[in-house]
C-alpha cells in the first residue's frame, strides 16, 4: 500500500508512519518537516499546508491511501479538494472533543450530539475553537471515509506530558496527592495502538464514525497499575474538587495542573464512552503496565514532556490537605499504591 501521511513528523503521525513501514507499505508524510523528522523508512516531502498551492509537490505523487491528522479546517479543505478523488480510502484523526455532551456517561458516535462547527470563513483552530473546528473538518472530507475520534493519546513521544506525569511521578514515590475519588473514570489509547489501527483500517478501507479510544477504567485502577509497573512504593491522597479548585491546581494538563483530571459531574461521561465497536472493528489495546513502562524509559531516555504539578507545588498542596483535616482524622484519604493495591 502506497500511504500518504499529512503529517508524520509528531506524535501520532510519526507512530503511524513507523507502523506503516514496519508492516512493509510505502510511506510518504507531506509536512513542513518543522515539529520534528519523519521516522526510519518514510520519506518526507515538505508542504506548507497554508498556502492555497501548497500541495502542489504532491501533484505528480500516486497513492492508495491518505491520513490526515490537522485540525485546522482550512487545510482540511485544500486537502480534500485537491487529493480525495485520487485515493481509494481517506483517513482522517478528529478528536471526542467534537461532542456537545460531556455529561452523559455511555455515549456512542452514532447517537452523541456534535457541537456546531466554526464558520466557513475559518481557516484555523485555536484551543477554544479546537472541538468545533474538528467538526468543520470532518463535515469538508464528506462520506466514504473513516473518521477516528481520538481520545485521551498516550504513550512514548507524547508532547503533552499529561499521561507522562502519572509514571514519572508515582516512580518517585512517597505520598502522591491525586484528584477525586477511586470511582473516576479514566479512558485513554495507547499511541502505538491508535497507528495500528488506523494502518489496518486503511487495509481493509474501513469507512464511518469510530472513537478511537481503549475501554474506561477507574482512576483508582488507573493509578495502581501504573505504579505496580514502575515498582512504585507510595500512598495515595485523595483530594476533592472544593479543595483542589481553592488552592489553584487546575484540571488535565498545563502548570499547576493533575493531568488527566477534569471535574465531576461536568464531564462524566467524557471519560466513559462506548467504544466497542472500534474494537469489534480492529482496534485492540496493550495492557496499561506496558504503556506506563514503556513511558517512564522514554522520558527518562529522550527527557519526553511532563506537565503538571512540581515537586515542591505538591508538597505545599499536601500540606495545605493535612492542615484542613481535623485533628487525627486521615479520614479514608490514604490508600497504598503498587502491587498490594491492585486486589482491594
Amino acid at each position: 500500500m502506497r500511504l500518504l501521511i499529512l503529517g508524520g513528523t509528531r506524535f501520532l503521525g510519526r507512530a503511524i508512519a513507523a507502523h506503516a513501514y514496519a508492516m512493509g507499505h510505502d510511506v510518504t508524510c507531506a509536512a513542513r518537516g518543522v515539529a520534528g523528522s519523519v521516522p526510519h523508512g518514510a520519506r518526507l516531502i515538505r508542504v506548507d499546508r497554508d498556502n492555497p498551492d501548497g500541495l502542489a509537490p504532491l501533484a505528480a505523487e500516486a497513492f492508495d491511501a491518505v491520513v490526515d491528522v490537522s485540525r485546522h479546517p482550512g487545510q482540511v479543505r485544500r486537502a480534500v479538494t485537491a487529493l480525495k478523488q485520487r485515493v481509494a480510502h481517506w483517513t482522517f484523526v478528529s478528536t471526542v472533543s467534537v461532542y456537545a455532551d460531556n455529561r452523559t456517561a455511555g455515549q456512542r458516535t452514532d447517537t452523541a450530539p456534535l457541537r456546531m462547527p466554526t464558520a466557513p470563513e475559518i481557516e484555523h483552530s485555536t484551543e477554544e475553537t479546537y472541538g468545533a473546528a474538528k467538526v468543520a473538518c470532518e463535515q469538508a472530507i464528506g462520506e466514504n471515509a473513516f473518521i477516528c475520534r481520538a481520545g485521551l493519546i498516550v504513550g512514548p513521544e507524547d508532547p503533552t506530558g499529561r499521561f507522562t506525569y502519572w509514571p514519572t511521578r508515582l516512580d518517585r514515590g512517597g505520598e502522591v496527592l491525586v484528584p477525586g475519588t477511586p470511582d473516576d473514570a479514566v479512558q485513554l489509547i495507547d499511541v502505538r495502538d491508535l497507528a495500528q489501527w488506523i494502518v489496518l483500517a486503511a487495509q481493509t478501507r474501513l469507512t464511518g464514525y469510530y472513537d478511537g479510544i481503549g475501554p474506561s477504567f477507574t482512576r483508582g485502577q488507573f493509578l495502581a497499575e501504573c505504579a505496580a509497573a514502575v515498582g512504585s512504593s507510595c500512598t495515595f491522597t485523595w483530594a476533592d474538587r472544593a479543595f483542589l479548585e481553592s488552592h489553584d491546581i487546575r484540571r488535565w494538563s498545563g502548570t499547576r495542573s493533575l493531568p488527566l483530571w477534569l471535574p465531576l459531574p461536568d464531564f462524566a461521561g467524557f471519560a466513559t464512552r462506548d467504544t466497542s465497536p472500534a474494537r469489534e472493528s480492529g482496534l485492540t489495546v496493550r495492557a496499561l503496565s506496558r504503556t506506563a513502562r514503556d513511558t517512564l524509559v522514554w522520558a527518562r531516555t529522550a527527557g519526553g514532556a511532563v506537565t503538571g504539578l512540581t515537586a515542591d507545588e505538591e508538597s505545599a498542596a499536601l500540606k495545605a490537605w493535612h492542615a484542613s483535616r481535623p485533628e487525627g482524622d486521615a479520614g479514608d484519604s490514604l490508600a497504598a499504591c503498587g502491587p498490594a493495591a491492585l486486589s482491594r
